[in-house]
């Protein structure tokens, strides 16, 4: 007996349809089950776990001959999600459930050797391509991925599933499909309480207006300054005043995350943006995404939030010159002779770093044990390039003690968050149908269009570039920055001040970079 049913399968963070064919012919002296159609170890090993689930079930593995066909053959099936639908294929093909019953249903699930479903990863991709699949009306996951499942209960039946029983009584109409008004509260406000604020930060003005400027334009920051300045502190703080995530930000970061298995148990989508901070010694693939099955890095799971590089000269200097070409096209595309895999990459990047290795170079109260020779080395582990891609570069100084201890409040992130989302609002209205969010995004042809200078501020622009020998990528990004401080002061057009303001982010590198 011939039986269809569907799956997904995922490249990159896309889930695409796969049929699930099962034809049991019943011919052959020896009990086998083939499976064709592009699959890796983890598919082809399926056969086993479904054997031994069916068996602690109570049903019958088919008798002779049996062929699995995942379709299209051309892509490559990775993983331990089609155990469920290759099982529930083979039930059917023996008559113990209706065909006609597997074919409007979409299936994910891992099997254990009792029969019990286990989750697996990409739910929730796979649930948003299901409720677009004209032809899927029923949707079957594993019970610990019912959070991921929830998007698409508005049009599916969704239907929690914990072990191989309960997706066959799933199947013949004797389970109830989830409610869908759970729905309602995906896209709820995120909890602003369990975000660090910025009045735990003493002092620091400068640098917290730099994240504000930072905030409202989605732009790249550099902090340079001694051990114990407070630069993770203010790092750490910036995702509070950043805007909350629309919808569409909210399910692309949330896939990214899904076919890693990061989504909270809890919670079908990531509700605040991501702050990621990896340790300096990650991967190239961990930073940039890759490895020998492509995945997203680092820089993808920070996608629409915040990614932070501490201690920036101690990470690998492939990986962050791997950083160039993301944070210029807000992507990363990964190939490999096997695969190939684009993923979205629009973070803003944060970084910190001492400005020589005992990180009291330039100090008033630390004498410097480090010999010029040791500096330069230290500085050169950043590429001019690399630097010449963060919009703001700011030093940050430490703060003294009697400061620190003064009881005077320091405005919370609930005021700065508020300018931000004022900022915000007037970009997105300025730059309504151009397919960019903020100010960093520009292209060449918007920024000549919305960033237009009268000829005071390109005279003054033209003294900075010989005065600090800016590249023209640098006056972009002067030009942008002068544009979001605008933004923020509520004015149309860019002048004076504002690209003085902008040219004060850009003198690290004629001070440390020489």
């Amino acid at each position: 007996m011939l039986t269809k049913t569907y799956s997904a399968a995922l490249t990159g963070i896309e889930a695409l349809p796969l049929e699930v064919e099962v034809n049991a012919s019943g011919r052959g002296e020896q009990d086998f089950v083939s499976i064709v159609g592009l699959p890796d170890a983890a598919v082809r090993e399926s056969r086993e776990r479904i054997r031994s689930a069916l068996y602690s079930c109570g049903y019958n593995h088919p008798s002779g001959a049996t062929l699995v066909n995942l379709a299209p053959a051309d892509i490559k099936k990775e993983g331990a999600g089609f155990d469920l639908p290759i099982a529930l294929g083979l039930i059917a093909a023996t008559g113990q459930l209706e065909p006609a019953a597997l074919g409007d249903a979409m299936v994910l699930g891992e099997l254990a050797l009792d029969g019990m479903v286990r989750p697996v990863r990409g739910v929730l991709s796979a649930a948003l391509m299901a409720r677009e699949f004209k032809r899927v009306a029923k949707l079957i996951v594993p019970a610990q991925n019912v959070s991921e499942a929830v998007v698409a209960a508005s049009r599916l039946k969704v239907y929690p599933v914990g072990s191989l029983p309960e997706a066959v009584a799933a199947l013949k109409g004797e389970a109830l499909p989830l409610d869908a008004s759970a729905t309602e509260q995906l896209f709820a406000e995120p909890d602003w309480d369990n975000i660090p604020d910025f009045s735990d930060v003493k002092g620091q003005t400068a640098a917290k207006r730099a994240l504000e400027i930072a905030a409202a334009g989605g732009h790249h920051v550099l902090f340079v300054g001694p051990p114990g300045s407070g630069k993770s502190m203010l790092a750490k703080r910036l995702p509070g005043i950043l805007p909350p995530m629309t919808e569409n930000e909210t399910l692309e970061t949330s896939r990214i995350h899904s076919i890693l298995g990061l989504l909270p148990s809890d919670s079908p989508l990531l509700k605040t943006r991501p702050f990621r901070s990896p340790h300096h010694t990650v991967s190239d693939a961990g930073l940039i995404g890759g490895g020998t099955n492509p995945g997203p890095g680092e820089i993808s799971l920070a996608h629409n939030g915040v990614l932070f590089l501490d201690e920036l000269p101690e990470y690998d200097r492939g990986a962050l010159e791997a950083l160039r070409q993301p944070l210029e096209d807000g992507f990363v595309s990964v190939v490999r002779i096997s695969a190939q895999a684009k993923y979205p990459a629009r973070a803003m990047f944060v970084a910190a770093m001492n400005p020589c290795p005992c990180g009291n170079y330039g100090s008033s109260t630390q004498p410097c044990r480090c010999t010029q020779k040791e500096i330069a080395r230290y500085l050169g582990r950043i590429s001019g390039p690399l630097l010449d891609r963060i919009d703001m570069q700011l030093e940050v100084t430490a703060v003294p003690v009697r400061q620190i201890t003064e009881s005077a409040p320091e405005e919370p992130s609930e005021a700065i968050h508020a300018r931000v989302q004022a900022a915000r609002r007037r970009q997105q209205a300025r730059y309504a149908g151009e397919g960019v969010s903020s100010n960093a995004e520009l292209s060449a042809r918007q920024l000549e269009q919305f960033c237009p200078l009268d000829d005071a501020c390109r005279e003054l622009i033209g003294k900075a570039c010989d005065k600090y020998n800016l590249s023209m990528r640098a006056v972009s990004r002067v030009r942008k920055v002068a544009r979001t401080i605008a933004d923020l002061a509520g004015e149309e057009n860019i002048g004076k001040a504002h690209i003085l303001e902008a040219l004060r982010y850009r003198n690290l590198e004629g001070n440390y970079w020489k």
